[in-house]
């Protein structure tokens, strides 16, 4: 009998322990909750956090977030207005603001980021095909900076006349987005595009004229080179031509000075003393003409053996 008294308590003990322990829950600060009871909402929202009493086995608690979410798109291929196909990547921050409108229309998280899977997606896709490539990327309506020998690139007015950037196509489709989450209790704080991209077949379009229109320049930046060396070597041949003759023309002043002055010399010496000069002037000749391979053959009135002879 003992023993199943023990046993009747056990049971009454665990009985009341189950009761109390599904009576109370505790709230967090991040947390807002909604009772519900047999699958319906009963009371108010409960946001205030702390120690929470609902009736056990009957009511279930069901816990949300109170904090910021994120929702992050998947990078879709979007047609611009100008017919031009981009990728587009998007993030946004939402919030629950009316727990009891949430768990009705969307139960939970996942039906809340699939709701808004369609709502950001949509309002993208229209404001994106409203609007010019030019203005999805840019953000403001700065002038571009245009390189002087970009003459196959548009004018700089026409590049700066764009009526909106990529930030406020950003604000146009959260505008629209909040338009139409009013009713589902939650709120978009933010919508931001993350990136944008062209397809991979206009991509390589874009790059190879990059590339065509960066090595043009190039080309023409290394004719201009080539023209310069040109102007600078001719420059340079032109100056070695002056130094050249202005050195000829010196060399051959003082050449015909140095013989001017040699004839004089010559003259002197001749009129001082006519028969030396002739005989200084015939060796000199002959040093000059003749080597060791040379026969010479001279005759008896010759003025060369007349002079040998008379030195003997």
């Amino acid at each position: 009998m003992k023993r199943i008294g023990m046993l009747v308590g056990l049971i009454i003990l665990l009985l009341v322990l189950s009761v109390f322990g599904g009576m109370f829950y505790i709230v967090d600060e991040t947390q807002q909750v909604i009772i519900t009871q047999f699958g319906d909402p009963v009371g108010e929202p409960v946001v205030n956090p702390g120690l929470k009493v609902k009736t056990p086995f009957i009511q279930k608690a069901n816990f949300f977030e109170k904090r910021f979410l994120e929702w992050d798109g998947e990078r879709n291929q979007i047609p611009t207005r100008d017919k031009r196909f981009i990728y587009v990547d998007t993030y946004a921050r939402w919030q629950i603001t009316d727990p009891l409108k949430y768990f009705q229309r969307l139960r939970d998280e996942r039906g809340a980021q699939s709701r808004l899977d369609d709502i950001l997606d949509g309002e993208t896709r229209n404001a994106i095909a409203n609007h010019d490539l030019l203005e999805v990327v840019r953000t403001t309506t700065r002038e571009f900076e245009v390189s002087e020998d970009d003459t196959d690139t548009k004018s700089d007015s026409e590049f700066a006349a764009i009526k909106i950037g990529r930030a406020e196509i950003a604000r146009e489709v959260l505008k629209n987005s909040q338009g139409r989450v009013t009713d589902l209790g939650i709120s978009i704080l933010d919508f931001r595009f993350k990136r944008i991209n062209y397809v991979e077949e206009v991509r390589r379009e874009v790059y190879q004229r990059m590339i065509s229109e960066r090595k043009r320049i190039a080309e023409q930046f290394r004719s201009e080179g080539e023209g310069e060396a040109a102007n600078i070597g001719g420059e340079q041949e032109k100056l070695l031509q002056e130094i050249t003759s202005v050195a000829y023309r010196t060399a051959e002043e003082t050449k015909g000075k140095a013989d001017a002055q040699a004839a004089d010399i010559y003259a002197r010496a001749y009129n001082r003393d006519a028969d030396f000069y002739r005989f200084t002037k015939s060796m000199t000749t002959l040093k000059e003409t003749l080597d060791k391979d040379t026969v010479l053959v001279l005759g008896t009135d010759g003025e060369f053996l007349r002079y040998v002879e008379q030195s003997k």
